[in-house]
């Protein structure tokens, strides 16, 4: 399930400048990052918006979350091996978290600390409410940027439209360098959840 979302986040990524103004549904169910979430928060109403954005945010937590509650330190120590660049921002997210463990599944709740949340025993309970209501928060706040600043979310979507098709062989390219990239530094999502999966 986590290679699933990770490739559909790529594909999201891709297809930004094409379907932002067209499918914008499509593309947050997609992918949900935060630049995603406010070109399509004025194209959606606010109970599709949250919920199917809500439910996308959520959607990989629970999966590290139980990586990090069924290996525990271990699964932490192999993703710190992974590779240099990310041991080293994986132990920065695991200082943070010794010292604020619930403040930052409520900010943050991304890859990392996730992970370091059940392999810390972080109570299922909290760790859903931290992580669900931050989410929430997250939405509204977007929302409220999504309205005021309506007009220039408009002007970039009214470029993608006039650009279409010279945005989307550059935002396909650009994915596939960062792709290819990540993975010549042996630092791809995909190629590390494959690892996983054999180990």
């Amino acid at each position: 399930p986590i290679i699933v979302l990770v490739a559909a986040a790529y594909v999201g990524d891709a297809l930004t400048t094409t379907w932002a103004d067209k499918h914008p549904l499509l593309l947050l169910m997609l992918n949900a990052r935060n630049r995603i979430l406010v070109l399509v928060t004025n194209q959606l109403d606010p109970v599709t918006f949250y919920v199917v954005a809500g439910l996308r945010l959520l959607a990989a937590d629970p999966l590290f979350f139980l990586l990090g509650r069924w290996y525990g330190d271990a699964m932490v120590v192999w993703v710190e091996k992974r590779s240099s660049s990310f041991g080293e921002q994986i132990r920065l997210y695991e200082r943070a978290f010794a010292k604020a463990a619930y403040p930052l599944v409520f900010i943050a709740p991304n890859t990392y600390i996730c992970l370091f949340a059940g392999a810390s025993g972080m109570p299922v309970a909290g760790f859903f409410a931290a992580n669900i209501a931050g989410t929430i928060l997250r939405l509204y706040l977007i929302r409220r940027v999504g309205e005021a600043f309506d007009e220039p979310i408009q002007a970039v979507l009214r470029f993608f439209a006039e650009y279409r098709l010279p945005l989307f062989i550059f935002s396909v390219a650009l994915v596939a360098f960062i792709i290819w990239s990540d993975r010549k530094k042996g630092g791809d999502e995909i190629s590390t959840m494959l690892d996983l999966a054999e180990h």
